[in-house]
């Protein structure tokens, strides 16, 4: 999940402010961004709302970040 860390740092975020967007405390965020634990549907999609890309992108299904149509 590096890509969760690029996107917060590429806007100079911390863990504990993503975590607050997405209600969640900033441990279980931190979990998400090392891998060791897996991310929820509900909460990825909220990630890719808020960094506008898509959830491919977020999981490393493609290194397109534009959403789809």
């Amino acid at each position: 999940m590096d890509r969760l860390k690029d996107l917060r740092e590429d806007r100079d975020l911390t863990q504990k402010q993503i975590a607050k967007i997405l209600g969640c405390s900033q441990t279980t965020y931190s979990r998400y961004e090392t891998g060791n634990l897996n991310v929820p549907v509900d909460i990825l999609k909220k990630l890719a709302k808020f960094y506008k890309v898509s959830i491919d992108y977020l999981i490393g299904l493609t290194n397109e970040k534009t959403p789809y149509k």
